[in-house]
């Protein structure tokens, strides 16, 4: 058997605020320049050496799994319809959709003119772009207004930065326009022949610069029109449903700004709607006069408001829908005849209709207890129908087309599980409240097979994430059937930080309340036990990113509630990270996290940071993921965490990592090779359970 890595140990003393932190492993940090070079250096090599020393590692430890693996590979693929269609989308006179064909890891985007019967063209043909690829990523594409040209943007990297570029849908044509280092986002001004986008800065990625590019010229002669100039500031631009508005939205994790320009007009001067404000969110929306605008301006959890085009001040306010304190809005879409608003309460998602003509409403209704109802591509705005999205932990991803006159719908497609076996009914789903220890109560959706006795026997996977307001809706997954279906109970906690139960929820799990959220999840995972989902000895924890950070928290608190834990891309060395503005995204975590140059904040980061907290106990099972460029978690996190944890743990249990040395923040590209690494965790759980088929 051969024998887990040690890590060398350079000694590196960090002293902030009077306090000095010793880290052992920072060596393992490289610039971009590094690791882009032609000839590693001798960090690079060594770098390079541990990481691959930790794969053999893995490889080694979990060898006897590899015919499990690759069955579970084959069973949850095979799941998947390889001839897959999406429902079409029509706009500006065609009907857009995608589909796959057999066999291929990317799909081909279609459209046909007028209707069903249409010939099909193929404007982007992503199998061919793809060939001789590692990695391979669509980051957007859009369609000129005169429907002749398509712009779209690619990822060979996984650095999310893109490379934008122009074809002729009619003749096929790709221009010698390339654009490059944007945020992928293509937005066509109304003369056909003038693109927006937006570029980020080559060290932090901070997406700082929009750009106007006339076709036929280089980027070299492209006009910057706006330059984010607040370092804790990102932009973006699109254009408003109406086709009428071009928009620029600033934003940060507490303030926004957005400016506005004709369409028609793309060399003019663009305005701003509401100069930016500390503490004001805002979004904005066109609708004849008017803008109809979202924002948290007195109103917590949102409210919506219309104002004069030529006059966007607060004075010109006229309030459409009021705030409440138990219903988050969280978006708006706008219809000739019809405004539908999607809203969230008691942590579930709502769609409400409302008339413009008489102000009547009503919601669409949904039955199961933990659900997940969105609203769809909708581009056109003359129209009575509703493209929405449906589904739940026993219901797969469904697509309606609802009239919101007569309120009749229509079922376009549910996703296909190729099982035939597979029946929802089989399936059972809960939503319980735990109630944790300051007496927030904590909502948990549950899922489980029928044939599953709910008497402490069953392992049971809990899920969190629990940052930056992101909600975790409940919503199915056939991927998730092969866990269901060995007797695992499935269970996501929708802990404080996230914001199901409205922006206070999110407030509740942050900067020197974020203790919340890692209270709230090891309270969630006690009461699996309490109430006999499972027991001790068997409840595994799972999270990513964010929620890798939620991972390495819970294992220094409660190491022995867990038997497992799954660790994917995990921001693990907060304070190190949030200190350091060189990194990619850090100066817009502030307001997330708190900026550590604070003392405060520096202090009660440092007393959660997953990497400054290990102690000599013992950790659960870990296994950890993570990619070699990785832009939003840096390999280096979990690269050190894992070495420091190696030192530090005085227990025989198993610690891995698998660093895929070809792809970032997203894992692998293409529609099957993600599930390799799916097929790992879960032979990693069946290993610890025991489960050998």
């Amino acid at each position: 058997m051969i024998d887990f890595p040690i890590a060398k140990k350079t000694e590196k003393k960090i002293t902030t605020h009077g306090d000095t932190r010793v880290d052992n492993y920072f060596w393992m940090r490289l610039s971009d320049e590094q690791k882009n070079a032609e000839t590693p250096d001798a960090q690079t090599q060594d770098v390079l050496n541990y990481l691959n020393a930790e794969n053999d590692y893995l490889e080694a430890k979990m060898k006897h799994t590899e015919d499990f693996q690759k069955e579970l590979f084959e069973e949850i693929t095979a799941r998947i319809k390889q001839d897959d269609e999406s429902v079409p989308v029509f706009k500006n006179g065609y009907l857009y959709y995608s589909r796959f064909e057999k066999g291929e890891d990317y799909g081909l985007s279609c459209r046909k003119k007028g209707d069903e019967n249409g010939e099909e063209e193929i404007i982007l043909n992503q199998p061919e772009l793809a060939k001789d690829q590692s990695y391979f990523a669509v980051g957007g594409s859009s369609v000129s207004p005169d429907n002749k040209l398509l712009a779209y943007s690619t990822d060979l990297v996984s650095r999310r930065e893109y490379i934008i570029s122009i074809k002729n849908i009619e003749t096929g044509e790709v221009f010698n326009d390339k654009i490059e280092q944007t945020t992928g986002g293509i937005t066509w001004a109304n003369d056909n022949k003038t693109i927006f986008y937006t570029k980020k800065d080559p060290v932090t990625l901070r997406s700082n610069k929009i750009f106007r590019h006339t076709l036929g010229t280089d980027q070299s002669k492209d006009v910057l029109v706006y330059e984010e100039k607040d370092e804790t500031f990102g932009c973006s631009v699109y254009k408003t449903k109406s086709n009428q508005f071009l928009m620029i939205q600033s934003w940060q994790t507490l303030s926004s700004e957005v400016q506005f320009l004709d369409a028609d007009n793309p060399t003019g001067e663009w305005k701003v709607i509401l100069p930016r404000e500390e503490n004001h969110e805002y979004s904005a929306n066109h609708f004849g006069d008017d803008f109809y605008i979202t924002t948290n301006d007195n109103a917590k959890n949102f409210k919506l408001v219309k104002t004069p085009i030529n006059n966007t001040s607060k004075d010109n306010w006229e309030e459409v829908i009021t705030h409440r304190d138990d219903v988050l809005l969280e978006g708006i879409d706008i219809f000739k005849k019809h405004l539908v608003v999607s809203e969230r309460k008691n942590g579930l998602t709502g769609i409400r209709i409302i008339q413009w003509g008489d102000n009547s409403e009503h919601y669409i209704e949904f039955n199961d207890p933990a659900y997940m109802a969105y609203t769809n591509s909708n581009p056109e705005f003359d129209t009575e129908t509703l493209r929405y999205g449906y589904t739940s932990l026993t219901t797969p991803n469904s697509i309606f087309d609802y009239n919101m006159d007569t309120k009749e719908q229509e079922l376009m497609k549910q996703s296909e599980v190729i099982d035939d076996t597979f029946k929802s009914e089989n399936y059972s789903s809960e939503r319980i409240y735990v109630t944790a220890r300051d007496g927030a109560k904590v909502p948990v959706s549950i899922v489980y097979h029928k044939n599953t006795k709910l008497d402490g026997s069953a392992p049971l996977l809990l899920y969190g994430y629990g940052s930056y307001g992101a909600s975790m809706d409940p919503y199915f997954s056939s991927v998730r059937l092969s866990l269901l279906n060995r007797g695992f109970v499935y269970a996501i906690a929708h802990i404080r930080g996230g914001q199901e139960m409205g922006r206070q929820w999110y407030e509740d799990g942050k900067l020197l309340k974020k203790m919340n959220t890692f209270n709230d999840f090891i309270d969630c995972g006690k009461a699996m036990i309490d109430q006999n989902y499972t027991s001790q000895g068997h409840l595994y924890a799972q999270g990513g990113s964010a929620g890798g950070l939620l991972m390495g928290a819970i294992i220094n608190m409660e190491p022995n509630l867990w038997n497992g834990v799954i660790a994917g891309v995990p921001f693990v060395d907060v304070v190190s990270t949030m200190l350091d503005e060189t990194i990619p995204l850090t100066t817009g975590e502030f307001d997330e996290w708190g900026n550590p140059k604070e003392e405060e904040y520096y202090h009660y980061i440092k007393s959660y940071s997953p990497y400054d907290n290990i102690e000599k106990k013992d950790y659960p099972n870990l296994l950890i993921t993570t990619g070699y460029w990785d832009s939003q978690v840096q390999y280096w996190e979990p690269a050190k965490w894992i070495a420091k944890l190696r030192e530090y743990k005085t227990d025989d249990n198993l610690l891995m990592m698998s660093c895929n040395m070809e792809v970032g923040h997203g894992g692998a590209s293409g529609r099957f090779a993600r599930y390799k690494e799916v097929a790992l965790e879960y032979a990693f759980l069946f290993d610890l359970e025991k489960i050998k088929k």
